[in-house]
């Protein structure tokens, strides 16, 4: 019985990963969306201080080891696939309450998997959202960073919203 118990607290937010495939379907429907309808390197704008510009990211955040000799693709393909299985354990292993925490975890899930995709199938991640500010031109993104942006968000304020514990199991009230 308390094994059926057990089960029942962990492993439910399963369910989640509808979200994550979501994420990555959006994602790559609009990275299609941007490749075929914008010419790399030319913005469009769309609002004051917001263009799509079509650009392929070779590096991470910010163009992080983009001039690399190309091992960084691999890399960041074993190190997103590690991830992925890492937040897979830790999805599986939430209570029934840490609904918050289950939807942080298949945010950036999601996202990883988005961009995994394209550094196997292509070689460097589509980027096409681009904001800017007069002369300051903030790195461009696309989805899946903005579902790992907010993911990753969640779970620091996850760190504010849980009560403290006093070395056991908190109690949701």
């Amino acid at each position: 019985m308390d094994a059926v118990m057990a089960e029942g607290r962990e492993g439910s937010k399963l369910k989640w990963l509808w979200l994550a495939v979501l994420v990555i379907v959006v994602d790559l429907g609009t990275k299609a969306m941007a490749t075929a309808m914008l010419t790399y390197g030319n913005p469009v704008p769309v609002l004051p201080s917001f263009n799509l510009t079509l650009l392929h990211n070779t590096g991470a955040a910010f163009s992080f080891l983009a001039d690399a000799a190309g091992w960084q693709r691999w890399f960041f393909v074993t190190l997103a696939l590690v991830v992925s299985v890492v937040l897979i354990g830790w999805l599986r292993k939430l209570k029934a309450h840490e609904t918050w925490s289950a939807i942080a975890i298949v945010l950036i899930l999601g996202g990883a998997i988005g961009n995994v995709y394209d550094r196997v199938v292509h070689g460097y991640v589509v980027d096409f959202l681009h904001f800017y500010w007069q002369d300051w031109h903030f790195p461009a993104f696309n989805l899946a960073d903005t579902a790992i942006t907010l993911g990753a968000a969640m779970m620091i304020l996850d760190v504010f919203r849980k009560p403290a514990e006093d070395g056991g199991d908190a109690k949701p009230e």
